[in-house]
């Protein structure tokens, strides 16, 4: 995640999931922390599909 591109596939991809989730994102680190009530594995699987990596710290 390096730009707005990226950001705006991040947050409809966790949206479509949970439209009531809300993201907050590092750019400079490349992080984001999405706070959601949809399963963990079910956002890993929407980022992985877009072609974003993912792991939870």
């Amino acid at each position: 995640m390096s730009c707005g591109h990226c950001k705006s596939a991040i947050e409809k991809a966790v949206t479509n999931l949970d439209s009531s989730a809300t993201l907050e994102f590092d750019m400079e680190a490349r992080k984001v922390r999405i706070e959601s009530k949809a399963a963990r594995e079910s956002i890993q699987a929407a980022l992985k599909e877009e072609g974003y990596a993912s792991e939870v710290c």
